[in-house]
């Protein structure tokens, strides 16, 4: 189905796997079409509750954008670039079932602008971030300069992006651009631990919570007025209703996302 990306569906979960290891993952103009059109797919598919998304090998997660392929372009195709780029990345912060990173190797400028797109950043402790665009010229051009701000505040983000160093997993754990640090060898199962943890969950309220948080970095939006209509609509809902009668029945809840 895809041409830069391996995709397969277990457990109710979706694997995207960059597929460019010659390339340290880089993301070209199709990579970045392929990961849009494969977490687009799975919006409303009641099949897949959550995404993993990583980097084939052991070295990458995505190195970066692919910087011969865009070398020469002009300002018009440059600004169409970063735009789709930031569709692309948009659509996986919006996604209704959580998304998460494992950040299996080195994850600059455009890989951790990808990183930071997803829901929970899982790495392991080869992994390296950083947004190194200022040594070619240019700034970030994936939202690069907003996310890792929000993520780990104005101060260090501007430090880093200034700077256009890298940092290690356990720096990048201290700081707060990921929440977790383990082997490489554990990092797919702790992805998957993770999720295995939401999926008993209501989807209703996975997909609530992730609206609301990013209705609170939305410009003319109120979050909180977002989160009170969320609230309330769910009082209407069958998944709120096994809820509150599965914790009064001291029971687990079979949550069927209605």
């Amino acid at each position: 189905m895809f041409e830069t990306i391996i995709t397969k569906i277990e457990n109710e979960i979706l694997y995207i796997t960059i597929n460019r290891e010659s390339k340290l993952n880089a993301l070209n103009i199709q990579t970045l079409s392929d990961i849009k059109n494969a977490v687009l797919g799975i919006y409303e598919n009641p099949n897949v509750r959550g995404v993993i998304l990583t980097g084939s090998g052991r070295k990458a997660f995505a190195a970066g954008a692919d910087i011969e392929e865009f070398s020469n372009f002009n300002i018009e195709e440059g600004t169409r670039l970063s735009a789709e780029g930031h569709a692309v990345l948009k659509a996986i912060d919006h996604c209704p079932k959580p998304v998460i990173a494992a950040v299996n190797g080195y994850a600059l400028g455009g890989g951790n602008e990808l990183a930071m797109s997803c829901h929970i950043r899982i790495a392991s402790e080869n992994a390296k971030f950083g947004q190194p665009e200022v040594n070619l010229g240019i700034t970030p051009g994936y939202a690069g300069t907003q996310r890792l701000a929000q993520l780990i505040g104005k101060g260090r983000a501007l430090e880093l992006l200034m700077t256009g160093e890298s940092i290690g997993a356990d720096e990048a754990y201290r700081l707060g651009l990921v929440n977790h640090v383990v082997p490489q060898e554990q990092l797919m199962s702790k992805c998957e631990e993770f999720l295995g943890k939401i999926k008993t969950k209501s989807p209703l309220a996975i997909s609530s919570v992730i609206r609301c948080v990013n209705a609170y970095y939305e410009k003319r939006i109120d979050g909180a007025n977002v989160e009170i209509n969320e609230f309330g609509n769910f009082f209407g809902s069958e998944d709120f209703k096994e809820g509150t009668q599965a914790f009064l029945a001291k029971r687990k809840p079979d949550f069927k996302g209605k």
